[in-house]
């Protein structure tokens, strides 16, 4: 039960038991003939009213709860419809930060080579200058040396 409906809810309770007291003592008052039952059948009265009153403070504050909380329980309500809406954005948003994590982790298998693990491919002519001593034929420049693919 919501705060404000339960905060109601005792005050009717409250209000409920202090009139069943006052009934009370009006009738007995009443039975013993004392001067009090006159002013205790007054109030009783009163607090009858006002513990009407609490009740319905309890089913209007229980209503106006269930509009702006959206539990209503007609299969066309607006609310339920505005909850189906933020649970699909919700679960929107944790499937592309769940696709957004996983994009890093995983090996895309476009990006694959035939050399091994993130190896570079090379032709047989730059293949033939690495084994002839890292000079290309002919020039007499040095290339750079790769490192090997299984390291």
């Amino acid at each position: 039960m919501p705060d404000e409906v339960r905060t109601a809810a005792v005050r009717a309770v409250i209000i409920a038991a202090i009139t069943l007291i006052q009934a009370t003592i009006a009738f007995l008052s009443t039975l013993a003939g004392s001067w009090l039952a006159f002013p205790m059948v007054l109030s009783s009265v009163a607090s009858t009213v006002v513990a009407t009153w609490g009740v319905l403070d309890v089913w209007v504050t229980r209503q106006m709860w269930n509009q702006r909380g959206g539990v209503v329980s007609v299969p066309s309500s607006t609310a339920r419809q505005l909850r189906r809406e933020r649970r699909r954005a919700r679960r929107a948003a944790r499937s592309a930060a769940r696709s957004a994590d996983r994009g890093g982790a995983r090996i895309r298998r476009g990006a694959r080579t035939r050399g091994g693990a993130g190896a570079p491919e090379t032709s047989a002519p730059e293949a033939g200058a690495h084994e002839a001593g890292g000079q290309e034929a002919g020039t007499g420049a040095a290339t750079p040396r790769r490192a090997p693919a299984s390291v």
